[in-house]
């Protein structure tokens, strides 16, 4: 069955997954799942979809890359649960970017299922258990339906449940599949059965190796298909016992992904780092897990009974100084250490001819090693920039040395790149903290980078392409508008017929936008990359002489069949015309007993505010997911893969977060105000702001207010819904003029980047990466921290309508609290424009000096702008696609052109 066509794995949500060989462990979330969470079934069976959409919520932000959903019990309407959860979660942006495990033993459910959800899900699951005739016909629907499927290890005699059974249905299932049906092999998963271990019967002891041998025989015979299964399983004997629990979860996975198991179900929070289990614990586990003593159940039974769980002591071993010089390069490199990296260069130069070889030689060596563990998923990216400040640090040293050499011997070959790529954050936008990881990555690969920074105009990109004859130019921008800004320069390039690939990275950025949007007016291959460790693969790929010709067909052709697959899939969805939409408004029962008067109305300014209060409001899950470390804090510094380096990535936040907050390092800023306000013509809020300049005391507050009337423009979901369901739009939340009630609205604009760039800019002449990239990282979550301090105290104070609100942080990040705070560019509202009369209404710039770019970027980044709404119906929700006649509307409530319409909105939001 041998082929060695790659071929891989690929679900969506709104995302894409691929499933390569050389990504990390997939894990998937299932407190979704009625049968394995009693809160989820009881929120399901009170038909508390709201809150059950939090439980999905959280799973995502927890780190799960795909989420299960079952609905299999006898007290519920599964199918009918199944389509309307589905349905809920397709309007949630946040949920719906991963890809959807539809999970049920009835194929009714699943069906019903596969008819609602979007992008390509997994089926969990079908098995030959009703026959060979049952399992086809299954089979042929999914392929329809355009999904992958979960392949139970059971047959018409049952279980498998030794490994000769995992391998026979196994192979059956897979020769019926791939032949008869014609299933793509890739979107095969099986599910092998993991059974528990150690529970004093003879016939459990091969329970795990089964599994594990079971796994490699598929991964090496049956070409393309991946492995998962529920890992808690396997230690059900010690149910009580977290400590033997965890090492054992720990153990079986260390020893199944090394086998070919790629992905499955499990709790991150009963899992131990492999490397940290106690020796003598591991021994006990072991000889359980691989069935290596006939007495290992009772030893370990005996042993866990003393075992308890204690934190482990970190010494500094310096024993790896006394190893060959390359080995402590090599280790320094790998480990991020500096301390010693001079010296050891020093020497590695005494002994070499010229300065030159030691960067060829020693460093490259050790970079080559960390560039292996990094593409392997045994290296992660804050270790990688870590290595890159080390390597830095080491050719700044020899560098005097090199230019001495070159005076008089030069050699112009000497130290050559693998490439030359440019980078750059495109004209109006000014995040680049992804772009600089990705250029640190690729560095460390020997590619030399030309960084031309943010807010690079179309025109300089072109020209300094030329002038330095660039092999690739990057392209990153993390607001929609940056996305035009990326189509209009592949237009141009095209025009000035360039040769060079073209890579798209960035937060707005996706496969959908590149695909439909730059692929077709660039003749080159145009890549979206979405993280850095693919950054270093796709790089390799597009500039390997032998391959490259044959890899970036491959790219045209992919993106082309991506084009077509997404634009029909479009087509597919009903939409309402304008006059519809708002007919079937959110229709809200105003009462004056549930809008609040703010305690303060009009604009007022913090200057200079004290940064360290914000320290507890911090929401740290997307800190470590700036780096690519995917799971929800504090779980994720006990999470299995990446625990370890999360763990140590956070101590070093601490540290410099400290080392910023004593020496006031950066400043916070703040303008916010509280206005009367009522909703007019459908869609629109109309706000009145009052005049006469007034002082307040509080915070050493300055306050200044204006006699005029300001608009807010909102738009409204188009996307036809079921029966009684609205299509919203902001608008909604504000009591309509002609109810005669007074309603209130607010906005604000915070900021904590200011001196964000002078100390990044310090960090990086000192060839210190990784503490610029952090700096920007902190003054990120700062920022977002002063806008969830900001909002409690308008709450709670300045407006007033929630006095006795009593939540600790986690409930804040979980948006426990009444009322809701959407800022324009994202799903509630994806038009930029609003942001200019919010600077307008707060006098944003000259209060407290944020600007706005040509493309609407907030300057400095770590800035955070929005409206605050008040009322106890008011919920965050995703605008969807909108229709031709709203954006046509949309121009002429705001002045302006439909052209210049299209661009403020988000990419995509046109239903064509």
């Amino acid at each position: 069955m041998e082929n060695n066509e790659k071929r891989y794995l690929k679900l969506s949500g709104l995302e894409p997954l691929v499933i390569t060989p050389e990504s990390n462990f997939i894990n998937v979330g299932e407190r979704t799942n009625v049968a394995g969470s009693k809160k989820f079934l009881r929120l399901i069976k009170e038909e508390k979809y709201d809150e059950a959409l939090e439980v999905a919520r959280h799973q995502v932000e927890g780190g799960a890359q795909i989420i299960d959903i079952n609905m299999d019990d006898g007290l519920i309407d599964g199918k009918e649960a199944m389509v309307k959860f589905l349905n809920l979660v397709v309007a949630e942006p946040d949920i719906a970017r991963v890809p959807i495990m539809i999970d049920s033993s009835k194929w009714e459910i699943i069906e019903a299922g596969l008819q609602v959800v979007q992008g390509k899900c997994v089926v969990n699951s079908i098995s030959l258990k009703e026959g060979e005739e049952e399992f086809i016909r299954q089979a042929k629907l999914i392929k329809r339906y355009g999904a992958a499927v979960i392949v139970m290890a059971f047959d018409e005699v049952g279980q498998a449940d030794n490994l000769e059974r995992r391998i026979e249905i196994a192979e059956r299932s897979y020769r019926i599949l791939v032949h008869n049906v014609g299933f793509p092999p890739e979107d095969i998963i099986f599910d092998l059965n993991i059974f528990p271990v150690a529970t004093g019967m003879d016939e459990h002891k091969r329970n795990a190796l089964d599994f594990i041998e079971g796994t490699k025989w598929v991964r090496e015979n049956l070409p393309h298909c991946s492995v998962s299964g529920g890992v808690s399983n396997v230690s059900f004997s010690f149910r009580g016992n977290n400590p033997v629990r965890e090492a054992m979860h720990s153990v079986f996975l260390y020893h199944a992904i090394k086998a070919g198991m790629n992905m499955g179900i499990v709790n991150p929070t009963l899992l131990e780092v492999y490397d940290d289990i106690p020796k003598d614990l591991l021994e006990h586990v072991e000889d359980v897990i691989l069935n290596r003593r006939d007495d290992a159940t009772e030893r370990l039974l005996e042993f866990a009974e003393t075992v308890q769980g204690k934190a482990r002591e970190n010494k500094v071993d310096l024993q790896w100084r006394n190893e060959p010089l390359q080995d402590r390069i090599t280790r320094a490199l790998v480990k991020g250490i500096d301390q010693f990296i001079v010296e050891d260069v020093e020497e590695a130069r005494q002994q070499a001819s010229k300065p030159l070889e030691v960067i060829e030689g020693h460093l490259m060596t050790g970079m080559n090693v960390v560039g292996d563990l990094f593409g392997s998923g045994k290296m992660f990216l804050p270790q990688v920039v870590k290595s890159a400040r080390v390597m830095k640090k080491a050719v700044a040293y020899l560098e005097p040395f090199i230019e001495e050499e070159k005076k008089s011997n030069a050699d112009a070959t000497a130290g050559k790149p693998a490439g030359k790529i440019l980078m750059a954050t495109v004209k109006g936008d000014v995040h680049d903290i992804g772009k600089n990881i990705v250029s640190v990555v690729l560095a460390c690969n020997n590619y030399e980078i030309v960084d031309l920074g943010v807010m690079v105009p179309p025109e300089k990109i072109t020209k300094k392409a030329k002038e330095e004859n660039v092999d690739i130019i990057g392209l990153s921008g993390l607001i929609t508008p940056s996305l035009d800004e990326m189509v209009f320069l592949a237009k141009e390039m095209e025009h000035q017929n360039f040769k060079v690939p073209l890579l798209i990275g960035g937060a707005t950025t996706s496969k959908a936008h590149t695909a439909v949007k730059i692929d077709p007016v660039y003749s080159q291959a145009v890549v979206h990359v979405n993280d850095a460790s693919r950054a270093v693969t796709v790089v390799g790929d597009l500039l390997q002489k032998e391959t490259s010709g044959q890899y970036k067909k491959s790219i045209k052709l992919d993106y082309e069949s991506f084009r077509e697959k997404f634009l029909n899939r479009t087509k597919q969805k009903e939409y309402l015309s304008l006059a519809e939409a708002r007919k079937n408004k959110l229709r809200i029962d105003f009462k004056e007993s549930d809008i609040k008067k703010p305690n303060q109305l009009g604009v007022q300014v913090l200057e200079d505010f004290d940064l360290k209060k914000l320290v507890n409001f911090i929401d740290w899950t997307p800190f470590f997911r700036s780096w690519d470390l995917h799971g929800k804090y504090p779980t994720i510094l006990r999470d299995q893969v990446v625990g370890v380096q999360a763990s140590e990535l956070f101590d070093d936040a601490q540290k410099l977060l400290e080392k910023v907050l004593d020496g006031k390092l950066l400043h916070g800023k703040a303008v916010f105000g509280l206005f009367p306000a009522n909703s007019i013509n459908d869609d629109d809020i109309a706000l009145q702001l009052r005049s006469g300049p007034k002082k307040s005391k509080d915070w050493s507050l300055s306050r200044v207010e204006a006699t005029q009337e300001m608009v807010f423009r909102t738009l409204r979901q188009q996307l036809k819904k079921r029966a009684g369901v609205p299509n919203i739009a902001l608008a909604d939340f504000i009591a309509p003029k002609e109810t005669g009630i007074q309603d209130y609205i607010g906005c604000f604009c915070v900021s904590a980047g200011f001196g964000t760039e002078e100390l990044a800019l310090e960090f990086e002449k000192n060839h210190d990466d990784y503490n610029a990239i952090m700096i920007k990282a902190l003054a990120d979550r700062l920022a977002e921290a002063f806008a969830e301090y900001l909002h409690k105290e308008v709450r709670t104070k300045y407006w007033g309508y929630d006095d006795k609100e009593n939540l600790d942080n986690e409930a804040l990040i979980d948006e426990k609290y009444r009322g809701i705070r959407p800022a324009p560019g994202y799903p509630a509202c994806p038009d930029h424009l609003e942001k200019l009369t919010i600077w307008e209404v707060l006098d944003v710039e000259k209060n407290i000096g944020v600007k706005l770019t040509d493309s609407l970027a907030m300057w400095p980044a770590a800035s955070v702008s929005g409206y605050y709404f008040a009322h106890p119906q008011a919920k965050y929700f995703g605008l969807g696609k909108i229709k031709k006649d709203q954006v046509e509307d949309f121009a002429k409530r705001k002045g302006i052109t439909i052209e210049k319409a299209k661009k403020w909105l988000a990419p995509n939001i046109l239903e064509e």
